[in-house]
């Protein structure tokens, strides 16, 4: 595999990407991360170049420290050739099978390859489904901004209150995790009267909008719009696609999301968690938990 680091060729490989979404947009989120200055320390690989069979993107191996930590070691996939994303699983030179890990991938294929070798090696696999959605241009709001309300990046200081209220997060890996995101991409958040977070919204490695929630006490007024409008300017501005994933039973956010013109995509947004067996320490509680999926709230 080769590893591209050159800004032209981060710049052609983006080009070709978009002529592939939907079924693209994990990979072309992190590869335009990784060309746009690289602050969640990712690489791009490719199995040839310029013509190529699959590309993936990882979480540099110098800065994987935490072999059990799958949170901020995320993969992506993008193939043209099915069969070279096969044999790309099946060596060892890219994926490390003894760390934990998941991979993001909207195409037929993603998730057999990944369950047969998972299968094969003895490995936990859980998988999970989003309708992924898009929105061509910047999220319109319908609502004006509530007196005692305004816009904000979210604040180091906000991470407790995202790590208890994220269902996939409340341990410390996810709290270090959710920490590395707001001090390196971009947020939007809606500060109350007492200066803490009644709506926010983050992006993620991927490019993709996560974690987008309300408080309850605030829900029903339409914030939701404010925040991903905010937020959805800087990312157009930075020629990002706009996008998230949505479970499918979530109809709520589903209704929410295409009120702001986002439009559902064809195929299946998967992320697999693969996790090697491990027999947690005494008193540990920050072990790899089970994952609850939901990107946007």
């Amino acid at each position: 595999m080769l590893i591209l680091r050159c800004p032209a060729q981060l710049q052609r490989l983006e080009e070709t990407l978009r002529r592939s979404i939907p079924a693209a947009l994990p990979v072309l989120g992190t590869v335009m991360t990784v060309a746009r200055g690289n602050p969640a320390s990712y690489e791009v690989l490719v199995d040839s170049w310029p013509h190529f069979g699959v590309v993936l993107t990882r979480l540099r191996p110098e800065d994987n420290k935490d072999p059990r930590d799958f949170y901020a070691n995320q993969l992506t996939v993008f193939y043209q050739d099915e069969g070279a994303w096969r044999a790309l699983l099946g060596g060892t030179e890219v994926v490390d099978w003894t760390r934990a890990f998941q991979i993001h991938g909207m195409q037929d294929g993603v998730y057999e390859a990944v369950r047969e070798v998972t299968d094969a090696k003895g490995l936990q696999l859980e998988t999970h489904k989003y309708q992924a959605l898009l929105s061509p241009q910047p999220p319109q709001p319908r609502v004006q901004m509530p007196a005692g309300l305004h816009l904000a990046p979210v604040s180091p200081s906000h991470i407790p209150l995202l790590n208890a209220t994220w269902s996939t997060g409340g341990n410390t890996r996810s709290q270090q995790y959710l920490l590395g995101l707001v001090r390196a991409l971009p947020s939007a958040c809606l500060l109350g009267p007492r200066g803490l977070p009644v709506s926010w919204s983050i992006l993620d490695p991927l490019g993709c909008l996560t974690h987008g929630y309300t408080v309850p006490a605030w829900r029903g007024r339409g914030l939701c719009g404010l925040t991903l409008g905010a937020l959805g300017k800087e990312l157009h501005a930075r020629g990002y696609p706009i996008y998230t994933g949505v479970l499918p039973s979530n109809i709520p956010s589903q209704r929410a999301l295409r009120g702001l013109g986002f439009l559902p995509q064809p195929g299946t947004y998967y992320t697999l968690v693969v996790t090697p067996p491990v027999v947690p320490r005494n008193g540990d509680s920050s072990g790899v938990p089970t994952v609850v999926a939901a990107r946007a709230g």
